[in-house]
């Protein structure tokens, strides 16, 4: 009885944690819609260097990143009154990126790989920190940038977003089962470049 006690306990304290959560994403929203610049700003510090890592796996282009950086956080600015609390911040701020990005894509000419990607590991500490230095840090940076841009996305939301299918599915505008289409033929991309040597990560 008292396992199952602090149990719910658990539960209680998660879901008011949440709850919390949302409003205060709701009250900042709020004051961006009423043109609060100081509220403006805080958004901005919280979700810059987030979409700018995820941004820059997805494309693998650093002048395509600043400017989808920007012009998603603009249309944040601009359109906040869209925003309806129906999903999480964080889900609606990433569709906007998301969507920006893909049409950055599209009025390329050139390829979008960056042949320095292996590179450009981010300095910030990731999931792929943990699995080794060196050889195999590069190993797995390369693997990725040889997904397809959607394929990317998923991974990137999946492992180093920690979101859940239908949440991705939100982002992409997409259906859940396309969701988990794009992962499974990128855990099998990945598994043959690895060559198992990260079978249990994936």
């Amino acid at each position: 009885m008292r396992i199952l006690g602090a149990r719910n306990l658990e539960v209680g304290l998660g879901d008011a944690a949440k709850r919390a959560s949302r409003d205060a994403e709701e009250l900042l929203m709020a004051r961006i819609r009423a043109k609060d610049l100081e509220a403006f700003e805080e958004l901005y510090r919280t979700y810059r260097t987030r979409l700018a890592r995820f941004l820059f796996k997805l494309v693998h282009r650093p002048e395509i990143v600043e400017e989808v950086t920007n012009d998603t956080l603009m249309v944040v600015w601009n359109r906040a009154d869209t925003f309806k609390g129906e999903s999480k911040l964080s889900t609606w701020v990433f569709a906007i990126a998301y969507r920006t990005a893909m049409k950055a894509l599209r009025r390329q000419d050139e390829p979008i790989e960056d042949p320095l990607a292996d590179q450009r590991v981010s300095l910030d500490p990731t999931p792929e920190d943990e699995l080794g230095r060196g050889r195999m840090q590069a190993l797995l940076a390369q693997a990725i940038s040889e997904l397809s841009a959607e394929h990317r996305a998923v991974v990137e939301f999946t492992y180093f977003h920690e979101m859940g299918y239908r949440e991705i599915a939100q982002i992409m505008s997409c259906p859940v089962d396309t969701v988990k289409t794009r992962m499974f033929h990128a855990r099998r991309h990945l598994k043959r470049r690895l060559a198992g040597r990260m079978s249990d990560w994936l």
